[in-house]
């Protein structure tokens, strides 16, 4: 049997073999007749060298595949002495797969035919041989040999396969079949069995279980539902006959193969201390079916989600609010293909804006599996949640408003200072006059947007005094009864022995005119604007529209209309800015965050209630300010410009800014030393022989900012005023300011004049 195999594909080889050969032997034919007729010597020379040597190449072709030959037939002598009587099938193929010998036993087990592959004679015997035989031959190929194990229908295989030569592959299959697998012996059991591989093909089922299933399935997933099995769980198969309950029980078998019975459903009852004990639970507690309907709750989970006596609702009943189907989840949590973890979700049933913290684990009870949920009130802490999120939002807000504020005061500056230097030089008369003015206005509008933008973002500078509301109230009457116009009617109405508030006047002002114009805006066809004044006072901390109120006294501004109200999906977002529900070029929706940073920079509180079709109530609260009455500092009295003298040492790294500056200071008779950063001015300082007057530098400056470069100038030369210029608020500098001598601050934008008086103001 062991010469069978030396055939296989003999006359292949002898047909690959004789092709070269009758190529040459057709060559030198040719020659001898080129040789013959030639007439020419040299041709008939040339010719006849050439048969001879293809006649030679015939000779030690022939030679060498004699040799060839002859090692090939020792090598299969050797291989039939070496495993031609072993009883464990062996194959050796060449690099392609096809079987060059096969011995005794291969040829008894497999019935390989001349010519084929090593595949297709392994195709019954195990699954996926090709990629089974391509990665060993790989192996075997970089290292060698290599081996195996492969789970068979009758137990497990041992591929070992050796490299022979350079293209030819030895393999030896030894084949080990389990006992506890015998089909006979399962044959006889009444529990239905099968046995599948890891890759879930089902290598044997026994005669229970195909009588179960109607036939021998395949694979598992047409078995079992659920492809994830667990050994001591109630499973349902789909039966001939329809679904069956059963346990079902793994066991490991050799070669990563699993060994699957199923046995009865046992008949039980529930635990009666078990079921009072889970009703009681102080934690609400809720058991759920594989497919989400409930099935018990216990009290405190039956008051959290106001449950009823109704038959079970389902999951995506009770909860929502995963931004996928909450149904995948609880899905998710069955088939484990998520670990456990909390979520937080609406509760469905109850009424208002309740969310629940909602755990899921999954559990096995009486062989069935199942979800319990376990839940937790988190309405405070998703309120919580809300609350950051929108401070985080205004605060980003606050801050990008801020940024662009300061950008937009350097930029302001430089265009209303040019046009201050181009005014001096044109009288009124001048037809570029009236243009230049123009330009001025609207540069100054322009800086009356930055300043709403820097009252939003907290940021613009206060000069915060004590006032007393009624004699606000009075003195802005008359404007805001110009404001509201004829078809709006104005009710002041002040209560007695308020009591005085800390704030800016200005500011407070455009925070009333900013309440007034939205109220008449409200009211199209007239009304009523109704302005109240009450004191109160706090015993507790109130808390209301994620703010908290201190207790305390407080002084409260009302500002009431009859117009047609805000819905409620809008009350959370009317102090954001430029939000607005008017028309493009009605508003810019910058009024209310203005008033809203205002107010909060003051220190106070700003609510509002609203009814459509009814009316709005902006409520202002301010704390009293129980300190003595301030003198009134003179800051009104007007410097007279003259001709200045003294040094100047302008700081700035705006060009265009620090370019007007020096421009309009040097007209006024100062001598200006500029510098773009603080390292150049600290270097300019290093000349002992220089004499410098006054500092004038920008606060926030790429590399050191002024009050440090400040600091250390001051160190010698500590005579020296300073001037502190920004287009951010002096609130972020007051601190440092405070500590240095002889410094006062000048806000962005300033005007010509506004940088001279500040000047002489400090060197008189």
């Amino acid at each position: 049997m062991g010469g069978s195999g030396a055939g296989v594909s003999s006359a292949f080889d002898r047909r690959q073999k004789l092709q070269p050969v009758l190529v040459l032997l057709a060559a030198a034919a040719a020659s001898a007749v080129v040789a013959v007729l030639a007439s020419q010597a040299t041709v008939r020379e040339a010719a006849t060298i050439a048969a001879l040597t293809f006649v030679f190449l015939i000779f030690a072709i022939r030679l060498l595949q004699r040799i060839a030959r002859r090692a090939e037939v020792q090598r299969r002598a050797n291989l039939t002495t070496l495993v031609g009587q072993d009883a464990t099938p062996c194959f050796m193929t060449d690099r392609l797969g096809q079987i060059q010998y096969q011995n005794a036993s291969a040829e008894t087990r497999f019935q390989a035919q001349p010519g084929a592959t090593l595949v297709s004679a392994l195709t019954q015997h195990f699954a996926s041989p090709s990629s089974v035989l391509y990665r060993l031959q790989n192996r075997a190929g970089h290292a060698g040999a290599g081996r195996e194990d492969v789970v068979t229908r009758r137990g497990h295989t041992r591929l070992s396969v050796h490299k022979i030569g350079d293209d030819n592959y030895l393999w030896r299959l030894e084949e080990f079949q389990d006992r506890g697998s015998n089909a006979r012996g399962a044959d006889t059991l009444s529990l239905p069995m099968l046995t599948a591989n890891k890759a879930g093909v089902v290598l044997y089922t026994n005669e229970a279980m195909r009588r179960l299933l109607g036939g021998r399935p395949k694979r598992l997933d047409r078995v079992f539902a659920n492809p994830i099995l667990h050994s001591g769980e109630e499973v349902q198969i789909a039966g001939v006959d329809g679904p069956v309950r059963a346990i079902l029980a793994e066991v490991e078998g050799p070669g990563e193969r699993r060994e699957i019975y199923l046995l009865p459903v046992p008949s039980g009852v529930q635990v009666p201390s078990a079921m009072a004990d889970f009703e009681h639970v102080p934690v609400p507690l809720a058991k759920f079916t594989p497919e989400g309907r409930l099935i018990i709750a216990n009290a405190a989970a039956r008051h959290i989600l106001h449950l009823g006596d109704d038959a079970g609702p389902m999951f995506h009943d009770l909860f929502e609010g995963l931004g996928r189907p909450v149904s995948d989840w609880l899905d998710d949590i069955v088939s484990e293909r998520s670990p456990s973890r909390s979520e937080m979700l609406r509760a469905r049933l109850v009424e208002g804006e309740v969310f629940l913290q909602v755990t899921l684990r999954r559990i096995v009870e009486a062989g069935r599996p199942g979800v319990l949920a376990v839940l937790q009130d988190a309405t405070a802490l998703k309120t919580l949640e809300a609350q950051f999120v929108q401070s985080q939002k205004m605060q980003a807000i606050g801050q990008l408003a801020g940024g662009v504020a300061h950008d937009f005061n350097n930029l302001l500056t430089a265009i209303a200072g040019h046009c201050d230097l181009l005014l001096l030089r044109h009288e009124r008369e001048d037809p570029d006059y009236a243009d230049l003015v123009q330009i001025h206005q609207n540069a100054n509008r322009a800086a009356a947007l930055v300043s709403q933008l820097l009252a939003f973002s907290r940021k613009q500078t206060l000069k915060p005094e004590r006032l007393d509301l009624e004699d606000v109230l009075s003195d802005l009457a008359h404007l805001l009864n110009r404001l509201v116009g004829e078809k709006v009617r104005m009710q002041l109405n002040h209560a007695q022995g308020l009591g005085a508030i800390r704030a800016d006047k200005r500011q407070l002002e455009q925070v009333l005119m900013n309440l007034v114009v939205n109220a008449r805006d409200a009211m199209p066809g007239g009304g009523t604007i109704r302005i109240d004044t009450e004191g109160l006072s706090l015993t507790e901390p109130m808390s209301r529209d994620r703010a908290t109120v201190p207790a305390g006294d407080y002084a409260v501004i009302r500002v009431a209309d009859t117009g047609i109200g805000i819905p409620s999906d809008r009350l959370q977002k009317i102090f954001e800015p430029f939000f607005t529900t008017k028309k493009v070029g009605e508003g810019t929706g910058l009024g209310l965050s203005t008033a809203y940073g205002i107010v909060k920079q003051s220190g106070g509180f700003i609510f509002v209630d609203s009814t459509p079709g009814a009316g709005t109530v902006f409520q202002l609260y301010f704390p009293i300010h129980m300190g003595p009455a301030e003198v009134a500092e003179d800051v009104v009295k007007k410097v007279v410009l003259k001709q200045g003298e003294g040094v100047v040492l302008l700081v700035e790294d705006e060009a265009p800014v620090r370019a007007f500056a020096s421009r309009a200071l040097r007209m006024r008779g100062y001598t200006v030393l500029e510098a773009e950063n603080a390292e150049e001015a600290l270097k300019a300082l290093e000349d002992p022989s220089l004499t410098v007057d006054i500092f004038v530098t920008d606060v926030v400056m790429p590399g050191m900012d002024g009050p440090s470069w400040v600091k250390l100038a001051l160190e010698d030369r500590p005579h020296v005023k300073v001037i502190f210029v920004s287009g951010y608020a002096e609130d972020s500098l007051s601190e440092t300011q405070a500590r240095i001598p002889n410094s006062v601050f000048l806000p962005k934008p300033f005007s010509l004049g506004d940088l001279t008086a500040m000047v002489q103001g400090q060197l008189q």
